[in-house]
Formats: C-alpha cells, sequence, structure tokens
C-alpha cells in the first residue's frame, strides 16, 4: 500500500526540507485555452527552479495534448535539479470532486509499480485533496500472486496545507485497498474459514467485537447451509462484526454482504462456463462491509454499526441443493428453491432475518453482487438500489453521486410480490416459473 504525506513546496525546492520529491504534478484547465492553473509566482517559482518553460513546453505538443480531464502531458527534466525527474501535467476539468478523482486516478495509474514520490498541486482546498489523494492512491493499486521481487510501491504527497486530510485518507485508502486484497484473493485460499480468520485479526481494535458461527452453530441458517453445505471441504461461515462506540447505541447500522467465496451456479451450472473465471468475487459484498466497520471503528465515527458476513462455497457435488428443494430460513420461512444459482438471496435472507431478530437495526441494508440482471439496464456504471426507505435513498443517490459509487433507484412494490409465490412454499426464490418477473428485483 502506498505510503501518503504533506510536503511544502516552496520549502522542497528551497533545501529547507528533507524529503525527496521525484514527481511533480500540477492542474491543468482548457477554458479559453490550456493553461496551468497555479498561481503566476508559483508557475514562476516553477519555471525558474527546473530552467524550463511550461508555456512552451505545451505549446510544443499543441493539439495532440487537449487538456481534458485525467489527460497527463508529460515533462522529463534534465540534470538533477532538485531530485525532480518529471513533471505531469494533469487535466482537472473544472476542479469538482469527480474531476479531481479522474485526474488523481490517472496520476496512480501513471506511477504504479514505481518507487516515484509524486507530490500534486491539483487540489485547491481540504475536501478535494481528501479526493485527490485517496484516488492517486487507489489508481496505483495491483495485486498478484506472482514469485519473485514484488512490484515497488509509489509515495504520494499533498500540500501541507491540507495535512489534518491525512489520517482520513490513511483510513479510506487502507480500507478500500484492503477490500480489493480480499476481492482478488483467489477462492481455493479465500475460503470462508480464511475470510472469517481475516475478520477475527480486526478484533483487536478498540470497540470492535467478532462472532463466528459454524458448524451445529448454524443449525437454524437454513440459506446459508443449504448453499455452503455443498463444499464438505470448505463449509459455511456466519461472522457477526460489530463496532460499538462507548456510550452510543444510536443509530445502527446493520450490513449484510453476500460472501459467496465461488460460485459454480450448483446443480443449474453456469453457462457459458467462462464466466465462472470471475466467480471468485461473488464474496465482494461481505468484503466491502466487514471494511466499512473497521473503517468506521478507525475513524471512531459515532454510530454502531455491524457488518454480517454470509460466507459459503456454491459448490457442484453430491451435498448440494437441488431444484424443487425446499428450506426453512432463519425465522421459520420456508422457501421454494427454483435455481441454485440464485444462491445470494438464499444466504442473504439468513442475514436479514438474524438482523431483524437480534439486533434492532435503524438501517438494515444488504451489499451484494445480485444479480447480473441489474447491469442490463445499468450497466457497471451504477449501482441497483431497492428499498422503500424514499429519505435513504436520497441520502444514498447524494454520497453516491459525490464518492463516485452512483446508484439508482429501483422500483419494489408490492405488485412484485405474485412472482413469488409457491404452491408448497411460503416463497419461491427466483421468480422464474412465472410470467411476471421483474429481472433483478424478483
Amino acid at each position: 500500500m502506498p505510503k501518503i504525506s504533506s510536503a511544502d513546496f516552496s520549502a522542497l525546492i528551497s533545501g529547507k526540507k528533507k524529503k525527496e520529491i521525484t514527481h511533480l504534478a500540477l492542474p491543468v484547465t482548457n477554458n479559453d485555452g490550456i493553461e496551468i492553473a497555479v498561481s503566476q509566482s508559483l508557475k514562476r517559482e516553477i519555471e525558474k527552479t527546473f530552467k524550463i518553460s511550461l508555456t512552451d513546453e505545451l505549446a510544443k505538443v499543441g493539439p495532440a495534448f487537449t487538456g481534458k480531464v485525467a489527460e497527463i502531458l508529460e515533462i522529463p527534466l534534465l540534470g538533477d535539479e532538485k531530485k525532480v525527474s518529471r513533471i505531469y501535467c494533469v487535466g482537472i476539468g473544472e476542479r469538482s470532486p469527480q474531476d479531481l478523482r479522474k485526474s488523481g486516478a490517472a496520476l496512480g495509474r501513471k506511477v504504479k509499480a514505481s518507487n516515484a514520490q509524486l507530490l500534486t498541486l491539483c487540489p485547491s482546498d481540504e475536501s478535494n485533496a481528501l479526493t485527490h489523494l485517496v484516488a492517486m492512491a487507489l489508481g496505483s493499486y495491483s495485486w498478484s500472486e506472482k514469485s519473485g521481487p514484488q512490484p515497488e510501491t509509489p509515495s504520494f504527497f499533498i500540500s501541507d496545507s491540507y495535512r489534518r486530510v491525512l489520517k482520513k485518507a490513511e483510513v479510506l485508502i487502507s480500507g478500500t485497498w484492503r477490500t480489493r486484497d480480499l476481492v482478488h484473493t483467489p477462492a481455493n485460499i479465500a475460503t470462508p474459514e480464511w475470510i472469517s480468520g481475516q475478520a477475527k485479526r480486526f478484533g483487536k481494535i478498540p470497540n470492535v467485537s467478532i462472532k463466528v458461527l459454524s458448524g451445529q452453530g448454524l443449525r437454524e441458517f437454513g440459506g446459508l447451509k443449504a448453499v455452503g453445505n455443498s463444499s464438505t471441504v470448505h463449509p459455511p461461515r456466519f461472522v457477526r462484526v460489530s463496532y460499538q462506540p462507548k456510550a452510543r447505541t444510536s443509530p445502527h447500522v446493520v450490513l449484510v454482504g453476500k460472501g459467496i467465496t465461488f460460485d459454480t451456479g450448483g446443480v443449474s451450472l453456469k453457462r457459458p462456463y467462462d464466466v465462472m473465471m470471475g466467480m471468485k468475487s461473488d464474496m465482494s459484498g461481505a468484503a466491502a462491509a466487514l471494511m466499512t466497520v473497521v473503517s468506521a471503528a478507525e475513524l471512531k465515527l459515532p454510530v454502531r454499526v455491524t457488518a454480517l458476513l454470509m460466507l459459503a462455497e456454491n459448490a457442484l457435488s453430491g451435498t448440494s441443493q437441488r431444484p424443487s428443494d425446499v428450506i426453512k430460513h432463519y425465522g421459520g420461512t420456508t422457501v421454494e428453491v427454483i435455481n441454485t444459482d440464485a444462491e445470494g438471496r438464499l444466504v442473504l435472507a439468513d442475514g436479514l432475518a438474524y438482523a431483524d431478530k437480534h439486533l434492532d437495526p435503524d438501517y438494515l441494508i444488504d451489499i451484494a453482487t445480485l444479480t447480473g440482471a441489474a447491469t442490463l439496464g445499468l450497466s457497471r456504471y451504477y449501482g441497483a438500489m431497492y428499498t422503500r426507505d424514499e429519505k435513504l435513498a436520497k441520502n444514498l443517490n447524494r454520497v453516491g453521486d459525490f464518492i463516485g459509487e452512483r446508484v439508482w433507484h429501483m422500483p419494489l412494490v408490492d405488485d412484485y410480490s405474485i412472482a413469488l409465490e409457491s404452491d408448497v412454499a411460503d416463497f419461491n426464490h427466483t421468480a422464474d416459473k412465472f410470467a411476471f418477473q421483474g429481472g433483478s428485483i424478483t
């Protein structure tokens, strides 16, 4: 994971500070022409220090560099002036959070797997500095199990003026980085037992507690067992991770994360088979829920947060569930299984029922790679959001737009309930038997 810090450019070039910056990022706008978006005094200082003319450098490339958001012009520096070897002129658009995020990610990708020490002068306030810094770090993300030397890691610096955002940035970067690590880890390593072990490591954080159930402890979790007992080698786990700040009991946010460590589809085998290559990531919801609690604890947020990780492998074996099976969920509701490749809702239903019975949540939210049908209308640029709480929906929309994780409010009305009727159980679980399907909704 990259290191982040702050630095004062003037102090660096004067030699008063000993931090060695190897790369410098300058903001570029293109309103009535391409311009370096820093003060004239700072621009002159940069040009004097590095013995260049930024105006001339921009003129040399002409129309090849448009200055659009996230576009980068690389200016190599000759000699050894202050150790800086590259200046990156990067398009920042309107300096909105979205534009600063894109430009930051582009810079991070530019120096990925290097030992670059990159100072950015692109942010103009603390909020943008946080967004830009986090994006740079995440843009440099990589994961590999290759043998041999590990790739080098860059370091990122922002102006000393914005040093107050560093702690929050560290937590956000670490939380997202560790979530990605969990998601990328292949299923032969990231089994339900292994992930529950990773979760236990966070129990040392103040005000965080961990509870893990397995074997007979899951006797009431009919959905989790029906899916997870398909793998006798890697049986299911239920993990409860709670952050309880002192003297604070509400609001209580409960997150239920889908944690299918690998999804073959079960008896209803996935087709075409090459789609299975990405199914190690079917536990992304559980990973995100876990690291949300950890990040809340590390930031010492004044809100109670609990994550329920529903961990199971949906394997194909002699102990796999079958279409037409009837299972009893936590709390007693029975469900007729129609398609074993719609396993996510089965494990989530147990988690939601457990939360409702034991945790008294003010907000109950499930996070899941569920289902592929959602991408038919929303592509990969929006997450599908289902709720009848209009206030919550508006808040999630607002926050999603701000942080670049946009969601789309899907309909969720009683009219869809006919699609879930069953002749042999309280519900059927995929609506495949009826002409009233609602795609990702049912």
